[in-house]
């Protein structure tokens, strides 16, 4: 398909904190979008407060998609997402709106943008099961650490924190005796991704992230991670691995002080946005970058509508 005849799709990312949800909520009303999320832990039901999901009142002005759309105990997988997100791209379109794919998960933008096609390796459940019981044994650091020693180009695009995708990069890799990244094969993208990053200065992001988190306990986070545990969610379900519902439920078991707990937050959040960075790097030529520090949203507005066909 031509490249001026492709359909269109915005896309906003940037750091934790950095203001892209309002960002997109503005941009998507002045030119008629809609919003889908590209932020895993939106995913799930009941992980509201600490996530920093959009508010009701967010949530009314702009029709938002793959928000609150699984459970905690029935994670997604990236094929999932990819498969679902495609089909709200198509929606989106065919009613004559603006999609706008907003968030800080780089594979769920990436494995849209650049049409990745996940391995299809059927999964291993005798070796899953030994790989999580040697998990379980050695940590998940540790675990991650064997992967970089593996596959270090595999184990750069995965969180440490998220066990399931390191098991499964693991698993791949010894049912297959392949590397996992070189199991990544492309598909033809039938879309125009225009590439929006947002930063602001280090200080002043580290300061608003500091400010949310403050915010999220005064708003009930504590409260939520309590309801969770009392429904039998502990961390051994992988959604429960986002930052901030660990430190909580160590607060809650009395293995923590609250205030060793919110420090601990604000250090994990600093050190997760510094590996947002291996995705969203300044010097990817394919996104535009934007100091929010420093420009109004109506130029990142005029450069969006100069980049429409």
């Amino acid at each position: 398909m031509p490249l001026a005849v492709k359909k269109q799709a915005i896309v906003i990312i940037g750091p934790t904190g950095v203001g892209k949800t309002d960002l997109a909520i503005h941009l998507a009303e002045r030119l008629d979008g809609e919003i889908i999320s590209a932020d895993s832990r939106y995913l799930y039901q009941g992980m509201s407060i600490g996530t920093a999901k959009p508010s009701p009142s967010q949530l009314m002005k702009i029709k938002h998609h793959l928000i609150d759309v699984a459970d905690i105990d029935k994670p997604w997988s990236l094929a999932v997402y990819q498969r679902e997100a495609k089909k709200v791209l198509d929606e989106i379109t065919a009613k004559g709106k603006l999609p706008f794919l907003v968030g800080g998960t780089g594979q769920y933008v990436f494995c849209l943008s650049e049409g990745w096609k996940i391995p299809a390796q059927k999964p291993d459940y005798r070796l899953r099961k030994i790989l999580e019981e040697w998990a379980n044994q050695i940590g998940r650091e540790e675990l991650y650490r064997k992967l970089c020693i593996l596959d270090p180009q595999a184990a750069e695009l995965i969180d440490y924190r998220n066990m399931r995708r390191t098991i499964r990069a693991l698993e791949v890799i010894l049912s297959t005796g392949k590397l996992f990244s070189s199991q990544r094969q492309r598909e033809p993208v039938n879309y125009l991704y225009v590439m929006i990053g947002l930063t602001r200065s280090r200080g002043i992001l580290f300061q608003r992230i500091d400010q949310r988190i403050d915010q999220m306990i005064e708003s009930g986070f504590i409260d939520e991670v309590d309801n969770l545990l009392t429904k039998g969610y502990g961390l051994q379900h992988p959604p429960m691995s986002a930052i901030g519902y660990k430190e909580i439920a160590l607060y809650l078991n009395g293995q923590m002080d609250l205030s060793e707990s919110i420090k601990l937050m604000k250090k994990r959040t600093r050190l997760f946005v510094r590996r947002q960075a291996n995705w969203f790097k300044p010097t990817d030529t394919r996104i535009k970058w934007f100091d929010l520090d420093q420009i109004a949203a109506v130029k990142i507005e005029e450069y969006i509508n100069s980049n429409r066909s």
